[in-house]
Parts: structure tokens; sequence; C-alpha cells
């Protein structure tokens, strides 16, 4: 990613190199020419005032307003007091690398926040809206439901709505990080911050921009930093407690030492003073303050390019530890589509029984119907269709070129005294039939349909097992037997079938009370109760889905189960990160601590148990944004 530094940074790093010519300088004066103890104070002042002028001012704003033990106190104690004790080129070195690594953390974090900018990039500057046969460029948030927008080819879709005219291929890579572009049509639904490439597009809205996909998913971005992990607030309130006790210590080690072994003596009390100066600087706790947080935030960011929305780094800590994911079956492991799985023809070919059927559902909006007739894919003559009548619960009755004809299920068959049979394979079974007379028909065959399972779908499940997951289970209202079928075709662990929304919630409950971590994956749309009741609830395919987004911790922008497994993957690698910088961190600063106030630390070994820890744990945290 590249990254260019603002103009405060730019800033910051000229002040850094000046300070870095002058301390050179200085030192090169001091160590070929013997001056005046004075002249070398001011000699080494110089770059230190450079480099930490606001330092010391803010430092002294605080204190003015009673915010007293903050890291810029710390480092103004500490340095005051060593040019105090006549460490001058200690002082200022100290002060310059401070500045070193504030430059560090601000280019860290800049670039933490540039990985989630681009997905705020998904904000519309503007909308082009039809009104009296007059187009207009407006503001997003001017245009109402039901307008009609015209997006050209290289401009953001501004609003959610539905394709009235035109044909386009959308990159929808913004919200699911997938690069393959959609195409898209008359009646197709599209989102707002995804971008039209190809054709002229007129959508009618169906959302006004603060109820829009774009909205959300930008106030989710927004907020996700607000809601922090427990080591966060660990780390918060520890920070609050220790900079008080170093700040007591550091005094202690400057004045007891001193009065204990004689409290005339200058040496003592200045060989005292260097210590607890030493003591101060590397107490400083911002590489904790500072590479935790930015941790969590380069993780989630790292996780957005990918399509992954993590509401917060408390979910991204609870996903670390997932052991369960439950599934929702339709919509989630399968694609909530029906489609014609197999034809068994009797006594006729596969391709007359599929003509025959998809001419008597022709008339259905039925999904099951609408599948049969995608499955025939050609013109459907309806100057062949006769009179239709539907038979409520068991199927249609149609004349086909002067012909009735049955299509429907075991009922219909025994109903018009067709001798049929049941198929050995799962799913939704069409029965055809051709009537004899008014009391016999003629059995043709059946044709089986199914909710076709997600191409990704296995290799989602089989992702999981290899991450470690324990139970992977499906619930879903589907029967018995669909639902054993989708469970063996996948390898799932276990499953639940014909189950209200109620008893998903009383599944999950059962599961929770086993231990270990939960997470639950719908589409959305009617799982919110049980999404709310897990550990995590993950949304599943939640483009345009509002349900989904304000439901689910974690919100997948594609269709892809397999995206479980990488987030799981991701929140565990910025765990990792945290724990290795929190060990890290306190643990060079409690052995430098030690060192320094026995005597055996000086003032630049302190600057690398303060400065060269914090640059340390943010190169490790900017670690975090990188996803494989």
């Amino acid at each position: 990613m590249k990254f260019k530094l603002t103009r405060k940074q730019k800033k910051m790093l000229y002040r850094i190199i000046a300070a870095g010519i002058l301390l050179a300088a200085a030192a090169v004066i001091t160590h070929f020419i013997e001056l005046p103890w004075w002249a070398d104070l001011l000699i080494f002042v110089v770059p230190y005032v450079v480099s930490g002028y606001d330092v010391l001012k803010t430092a002294a704003i605080n204190l003015l307003h009673g915010q007293v033990f903050d890291e810029k106190f710390l480092m103004m104690v500490a340095t005051v007091g060593a040019f105090g004790a006549g460490e001058y080129p200690e002082a200022s070195a100290v002060m310059l690398f401070y500045q070193v690594g504030e430059l560090f953390q601000s280019i860290a974090v800049g670039r933490s926040r540039k990985s989630i900018s681009s997905l705020m990039d998904i904000r519309p500057d503007s909308a082009t809206v039809i009104r009296d046969g007059e187009e207009l460029t407006v503001s997003p948030e001017e245009v109402e439901v039901g307008e009609l927008i015209v997006i050209r080819p290289g401009e953001k879709i501004p609003l959610d709505g539905i394709v009235e005219d035109g044909t386009s291929s959308v990159n929808t890579a913004a919200l699911t990080g997938e690069s393959a572009p959609v195409d898209v049509t008359f009646s197709d639904n599209v989102i707002s911050g995804t971008v039209n490439l190809t054709g002229v597009l007129k959508v009618k809205t169906t959302s006004t921009f603060g109820e829009s996909t774009v909205s959300k998913i930008l106030e989710l971005v927004e907020n996700s930093s607000e809601k922090k992990a427990k080591v966060e607030n660990f780390i918060t309130k520890f920070a609050r407690w220790y900079t008080p006790c170093v700040v007591i210590a550091a005094v202690l080690l400057a004045i007891v030492p001193p009065v204990i072994l004689g409290i005339g003596s200058w040496d003592i009390w200045k060989t005292w003073l260097v210590r607890a100066c030493v003591f101060l600087v590397v107490s400083c706790p911002c590489a904790l303050v500072v590479s935790v947080p930015l941790s969590f935030f380069g993780g989630i960011g790292g996780a957005a390019k990918e399509g992954i929305l993590i509401k917060g780094a408390n979910y991204m800590e609870t996903l670390a530890a997932i052991d369960t994911v439950v599934f929702d079956k339709t919509g989630t492991l399968t694609k909530g589509i029906f489609a014609v799985d197999d034809i068994h023809p009797q006594e006729i070919e596969a391709a007359e029984l599929l003509d025959i059927a998809a001419a008597c559902e022709s008339f259905s909006s039925h999904p099951v119907a609408q599948s049969i007739v995608r499955a025939h894919a050609d013109h459907i003559d309806s100057s062949r269709i006769g009179e239709v009548q539907e038979i409520a619960g068991k199927g249609v009755e149609a004349v086909i070129d002067g012909t009735k004809y049955y299509c429907g299920n075991g009922q219909l068959m025994e109903l018009c005294g067709a001798d049929y049979h049941d198929c050995h394979l799962t799913g939704t079974i069409i029965h055809i039939a051709k009537a004899k007379d008014d009391t016999s028909s003629e059995y043709l065959g059946h044709i089986v349909i199914n909710d076709e399972i997600k191409e990704d779908a296995k290799a989602a499940v089989d992702s999981l097992k290899k991450i470690g997951v324990k139970r992977i289970v499906m619930l879903t209202g589907d029967k018995e037997k669909v639902a054993a079928s989708v469970a063996g075709k996948l390898g799932l662990t276990e499953y639940h079938a014909e189950l209200l929304p109620a008893d998903k919630v009383t599944w999950v409950e059962k599961l929770l009370a086993s231990g270990g971590k939960l997470a639950f994956a719908g589409d959305g749309i009617n799982d919110a109760p049980v999404l709310m009741r897990a550990d995590l609830g993950i949304a599943m395919g939640a483009m345009g889905s509002d349900a989904a987004i304000e439901s689910a911790d974690v919100v997948l922008m594609d269709d892809k189960p397999a995206g479980i497994a990488k987030a799981v993957l991701i929140a565990r690698k910025t765990m990792r990160i945290v724990k290795e910088n929190v060990f890290f961190a306190l643990f060079v600063k409690a052995v430098i601590l030690v060192l320094g106030a026995v005597g055996i630390a000086n003032m630049w070994l302190a600057v690398f148990g303060d400065v060269g820890v914090l640059i340390l744990a943010i190169l490790n945290a900017v670690r975090a944004m990188r996803v494989k």
C-alpha cells in the first residue's frame, strides 16, 4: 500500500532531522573542545528544544489543567532531571528519540486508517436524479424512495435500488473484496457503494441514503473503535494506575537511597537522580497504550479489505476463540434458489417431460415452478397452453396441445389416478401425468428439484475443520431427509431439521451450555433472534440486508461461507500480535527498570526500553493489516 506523509508528519520529520544534525554537531564540538558547563548545557538545549518544544508545551498545559500523569509529563520530568544531573547529551537524545517514536506511531495509525478509508471511499458524492423529464445532480440525501436515478460508467451507485433500464457490469470489490465484476440487467438489485463499469443504468431507488447499505456500513466502521476488547480495557486501566506508581517509585528512588547513604554528598544525589530519570524514561507505557489498539485497528482494517466487517475489537477477541460454528441452511450453505437436479422420465424422453412440465408451470410464480421454467431455457409458446387450473397444495392441471396434464406432488397423482412411485433421491419431487379419462392417468415420470448448495460451502466446512473448529452444526426448517442429504454432502458434524425460528434459539442455547465460544452464521433476514443469542453473530450474504447489518457482530459482504474461516484466522493473528506486544513490552521494561534501579542500565538503554520497544511494537502491530 502506497502511503504519503501528511503535512504535519513532514514537519515533524524535518524537525527530527534538524535536531539530529544539531545534536551530532553538539556531540562533536564538546568532544574536541572543552567548554564551561553552562556552554555545554546551552549547546545541547538547542536540539532538545527543536525536537521537543511541543512535548514541553503540552505537558505544561496538562499540568495547568490537573492532568499530571501521562507520557509527555514523564518525558519532561525525566529529561529535565537528566539535564539537572549533568547528562546533557542523554537528555537531548531521549527527547529526540521520543519524537522519532511519535512519528512512527503517527505513520502506523495513518496506514491503519488508510486501510479503513479505502472502504470509506464507497461514500458517493452525488446522485443524478430524473425529475420532470430532466436530469438533476443532487446530494444522495435528497433522493426519495421510488425516484429514478441515472448511473453512468465509472460512477458510484449512490443508493440501493432495482434496475429499470440498461445492462452493465458492477464492481463490488469495495464491499465484498471480490475483484470479479457482477453483470446486472432489468429487475436486478444494485447496492449503494458499488461502481458501475460499462453501461448506463437507470435505477429505481428502494431506500433513502440514511437507510442504504453504504450508509449502514459507514456507520458500522466508524463506530468499530468504540467497542473495546477486554485486553484494551485492561491496558487502559493498567496505564491509569501504572504511570502514577512509577512516578512515585522514581521519586523514592531519587530521594531514599541518598538519604540513607549520605545526604551531604552531591555525587550520591546525582547518581540516584540519574537512575530515577532512567526509571522514568523506560517506564513510559507508550508501547502498550499505542500498539494494542493499533493492532486491533489494523486487524479490523485488514478484514475490511477482504469484505469482512468486524464491528469492534471485542468481537475480534470472541472470533479468535470460536470453537463451534452453527449454520442456517437456506441462504447460507445453500443459495436459497431452487434448481432442477435430475429428470426421471417414464416411457418418454427427458426433454419432452421437461417441456410438458415447463408449459404447465409457466404461469406460476412459485419458486419450484420457476426453477422448472429456468431449466427448460427455451421459449415456451403460450398458444399451446389452454386452460390452467391450480389445485391448492397439490399442483396444477393444464391443457397442453389439447391434452390434459397433471403436474404436482404425490397427492395430485393419487387424485388423477396415476400409478406413480417415489424417487430414491432427496428433494422436492414434481410428478407429471397425462389424463387418459376422468378417473385415470398415464404416469410420465418426475423431476427432482433441490435448493442448490453453494459452490464454496464444502470448502468452507473443510477450512473450519482445518483451523480447529470442533463442532460444525446446521440448523434448518427443512425436512429431515433434505437436511441429512445436505449435511452428508458437506461433511457437517451434526444437523437438526424441521425447526421453527424459536427452535433454533433453543438449540443454540443447548450448544452454548456445553462450553466454548459459539458463532451462528445466517442470512440475516429471519435469523435476528438467534444471531443475537450466539456469542458471535455472523451475517452471510448481507448485500442489502438491513437485518443482517444491524443484528450481526460480523458481516460478510459477499455470499461465501468460506469467509468465516478467513475471519477467524485474521482474528487469531490479531490476538497473537496483541499478546506478543503486551509480553514483549512488559518483559523488556521490567528488565530495564530493575537494571536501572541498581545502576546497570544507563539513559541510552532506557531510550531503547521506551522508544525502541515502541517502534518494534508498532511495526509488529502493522502486520495485522496484512491479509494473505
